[in-house]
């Protein structure tokens, strides 16, 4: 099985939607995802990600089922790096805040964390995971401790278009690690593909491995630059995003 996880081109956040250039990225991703032999796609409720997914889907000729799960994973937390402040982009908090935490980073008490368990992310962390671990289950790969058991084994493809919180939350499952692991580790620009495939190295037991994390190759094809909103600057000050 191949798992894609894209995310949504450069988004108007107040708006709920994709800027000038996000609609440019979405056109070239469908030329990308759109020829490929998807058997199922899958797209969160939001704005900007059905308006992603939208130019694929038409040129494939296909509709994608909406998922509330795949909106992403917003839930509000107090946030040390504000005061206190409440903040629903729970995992945002400032290296020098976070690195101090060791429990953040670990996979069985991650959200044990004061922070965490005071607005009980587990529970919508378990919600998102839950649903997953229905949808995998449905096309024959069951969760088995760390790993998968194999039901019905298969190469399909699955393509899922939502946002890069909630993809770190799947794949944090997937790769059985803390989320905030991957929220702090990766960057996945707008419009980009996480390709993750099953590897099943014995009969009737598999595990996920990415082989491609925030792959903007289809930008690449064509000259455009990728967007930025997915980091923040190399070197402070350099006017770049800060904050």
């Amino acid at each position: 099985m191949r798992l894609l996880f894209i995310r949504h081109g450069d988004p108007d956040y107040e708006l709920d939607s994709l800027t000038p250039t996000g609609r440019r990225e979405a056109a070239l991703l469908a030329e990308r995802i759109a020829p490929m032999d998807v058997a199922e796609y899958y797209v969160s409720t939001m704005g900007r990600a059905r308006e992603t997914a939208r130019p694929t889907l038409e040129k494939a000729g296909r509709t994608a089922e909406e998922c509330d799960w795949l909106r992403e994973f917003s839930v509000g937390v107090l946030r040390p790096d504000l005061g206190g402040k409440r903040s629903e982009v729970p995992w945002d908090w400032l290296p020098q805040d976070w690195a101090k935490e060791p429990m953040l980073l670990s996979r069985e008490h991650w959200h044990e964390h004061p922070v965490f368990a005071e607005a009980d992310l587990k529970s919508a962390y378990d919600k998102v995971i839950g649903e997953f671990e229905k949808l995998l289950a449905a096309h024959g790969y069951v969760r088995d401790g760390l790993c998968y058991r194999v039901e019905r084994a298969g190469s399909e493809t699955l393509a899922f278009f939502c946002h890069f919180g909630v993809s770190c939350v799947l794949l944090s499952r997937l790769m059985n690690v803390s989320p905030m692991v991957l929220w702090h580790g990766l960057a996945m620009a707008p419009s980009s593909v996480t390709t993750v495939y099953t590897e099943e190295r014995r009969p009737g037991v598999a595990s996920f491995r990415a082989a491609a994390v925030g792959d903007v190759s289809h930008l690449y094809a064509h000259a455009q630059e990728p967007s930025f909103s997915a980091r923040f600057c190399e070197v402070y000050g350099n006017g770049d995003r800060v904050d």
